[in-house]
């Protein structure tokens, strides 16, 4: 069935106006490369947004993305594009070894930024980048698209609500970043993490065992591939239990489990526990072809971007620098106690 409509947290918080989504915002767009693409095109659901300019290594490149993807102007130079005024913000899809680079020579530009995830790093970095965004008085916004899809806001909701209790345990699989995020919205993002322990190596299978102040875990698993993993999250309170349904990084549905009584088939006689589940569609008006699953999701990101710009929010509480600092430390901490592995390969 079709989920209730969900509020996002910028708007249920009343920093922001839904119409605001129409301020106007000309992106700058800093590589040319598969996520670039996807971003650009998911853009245009978002009516203040325009794509006024991309930025590569190569002019012939910028020139053939821009042609190809509606984009206003190309440049084979990131400062001459962060040098014209057609540009307000700009998205750094880069590597993530170039992206504290390229943010902060956005952001000495005077530019706003969303700097595709992973952020930094390190969390020294990060910091740099959010104290350089501060005193530019610009946003600087960690690109954990997750936290801004509906399903997600509406998890989000219910466990802020009390609804399922207290949470007690996060279960997820797929990479650290985004099991990790998982774990940040269930516990929040004081939760102090006590103890880690950790298996596998970098980039490949494993897992990891975290655990936070109050008795209270999460049990991440690091998928590898190519592999049919499930890529689902579970968030179990003491009164019930949200089911983030696969993809759970870019969720479409959530499963709400809420008994008269826990644990459900214990307290009574091995019947299951009711259960909702909601489902969030994503537009039809967006066409993103050969897309990442869900990848028209990048749309709720940007919208929520050109509303909060509008009312002169400098980051989106979806996802905000303490939040993104949190995240840091336990990705940090996980990929410190992982093994090297001498056949990974740096993603282009």
């Amino acid at each position: 069935m079709s989920g209730p409509a969900v509020i996002p947290r910028d708007i249920l918080l009343g920093l922001t106006k839904p119409e605001d989504v129409s301020f106007p915002l000309r992106w700058g767009i800093i590589g040319g490369g598969e996520i670039s693409r996807q971003f650009v095109l998911s853009s245009r659901a978002c009516p203040g947004a325009t794509m006024s300019a991309v930025a590569t290594r190569s002019l012939e490149t910028a020139q053939s993305f821009a042609k190809s993807y509606g984009v206003d102007s190309a440049h084979g130079n990131i400062e001459n594009m962060l040098a014209s005024d057609d540009v307000d913000i700009v998205y750094v899809g880069t590597p993530d070894d170039m992206h504290k680079q390229h943010s902060l020579m956005a952001i000495e530009a005077g530019k706003h930024v969303l700097c595709e995830k992973i952020l930094a790093k390190s969390v020294a970095d990060a910091e740099e980048m959010y104290d350089a965004a501060n005193r530019q008085g610009v946003m600087l916004q960690d690109g954990v698209w997750t936290r801004f899809f509906p399903a997600v806001e509406q998890a989000r909701q219910i466990i802020e609500s009390g609804d399922i209790g207290e949470v007690v345990m996060v279960q997820a699989d797929f990479d650290p970043l985004y099991t990790a995020q998982a774990a940040t919205l269930g516990f929040g993002h004081e939760s102090e993490l006590i103890n880690l322990q950790v298996s596998g190596m970098q980039g490949g299978p494993g897992g990891a065992i975290l655990e936070f102040e109050n008795n209270r875990f999460a049990n991440l698993t690091f998928i590898r591939f190519p592999s049919e993993f499930p890529e689902v999250t579970e968030i179990t309170g003491t009164k019930g239990r949200i089911t983030l349904e696969q993809p759970a990084h870019c969720p479409t549905r959530i499963t709400v489990r809420i008994p008269p009584q826990t644990p459900s088939r214990y307290a009574g006689a091995n019947k299951p526990s009711p259960f909702q589940a909601f489902d969030y569609p994503l537009a039809t008006s967006i066409n993103v072809p050969n897309a990442y699953p869900n990848q028209k999701g990048f749309s709720y990101m940007i919208e929520a971007i050109h509303r909060c710009l509008a009312s002169g929010q400098l980051e989106c509480p979806q996802f905000n620098r303490e939040e993104s600092i949190h995240l840091l430390e336990i990705v940090c901490a996980i990929h410190a106690k992982r093994k090297p592995n001498p056949n990974m390969r740096m993603k282009k």
